[in-house]
């Protein structure tokens, strides 16, 4: 039963693809990324993984379940599209204690002087390159989205 339910939960995460350069994932392949997911959660309090490439974008999962780092993309824009939970992404101001993690990419404990607004399920947001962003969550609160990364 195990390994059904594990070749059931693969499947919903992988890639059909209807036509070629068509890639489609239904909602309920999306809902089944939380459960994925959940085991991944890292001591930054975020799992991701890489669902589709293509060229200059790609997509990942990815969940949340307690305020994360600020990052800053030099060269990269970000979509979020939020499939279940909520939380306030900060965007803008300045990254607190930043440090370079990999070409381009910037990270740190936090966000001064950024601006706030509550984010849901059905929310979609862009974030254009060199914009520091942050999502944060209440305790006991978590966010499960789609992430398309436009790699400039």
């Amino acid at each position: 039963m195990l390994k059904l339910a594990v070749c059931l939960l693969a499947a919903g995460i992988a890639l059909s693809a209807d036509a070629p350069g068509v890639t489609h994932w239904t909602a309920s392949s999306m809902k089944a990324w939380r459960a994925h997911l959940a085991p991944k959660l890292d001591a930054q309090h975020v799992a991701t993984e890489r669902v589709g490439s293509f060229g200059k974008y790609f997509f990942l999962a990815a969940m949340r379940n307690g305020t994360g780092q600020a990052e800053l993309h030099e060269t990269d824009a970000d979509i979020f599209v939020v499939q279940s939970g909520e939380g306030t992404l900060v965007t803008g101001g300045t990254i607190v204690d930043p440090k370079t993690t990999q070409p381009h990419e910037v990270r740190g404990s936090g966000i001064t002087g950024g601006q706030e607004m509550k984010i849901a399920a059905g929310d979609v947001v862009t974030i254009p390159p060199k914009t520091p962003h942050l999502v944060k969550l209440a305790p006991g609160k978590e966010i499960v989205y789609m992430a398309v990364k436009i790699v400039d």
